[in-house]
């Protein structure tokens, strides 16, 4: 299911890489969770890649639905990052977070 990837990569301490918004990303995740509309969320710090807004470094939100090419990769996370809130407003329920 590519709602446990993140989850995976999260408690195993690596980063994630996938594609989203047909940029290419590799991503530490922090959260995992669903918002009040239903939608699969991930809260992430992308540490390198692309972007559609040109911020490829920092804090992003993304819709797991519209990730792909998901792998867990083998380069150490450096979550938590400084600036996480656990309990993150954006998700309804929480499934996992650092």
């Amino acid at each position: 299911m590519i709602h446990d990837l993140p989850i995976t990569a999260g408690r195993s301490g690596v980063c994630l890489s996938l594609t989203y918004n047909e940029y290419s990303r590799i991503v530490e995740v922090h959260a995992v969770g669903v918002s009040a509309a239903g939608n699969r969320l991930m809260r992430v710090f992308q540490v390198s890649g692309g972007s559609a807004s040109g911020e490829t470094v920092g804090w992003k939100l993304m819709r797991l639905d519209a990730t792909s090419n998901l792998v867990v990769t083998d380069q150490v996370s450096k979550a938590p990052r400084p600036l996480y809130k656990r309990g993150d407003r954006a998700m309804k329920r929480i499934d996992w977070q650092i």
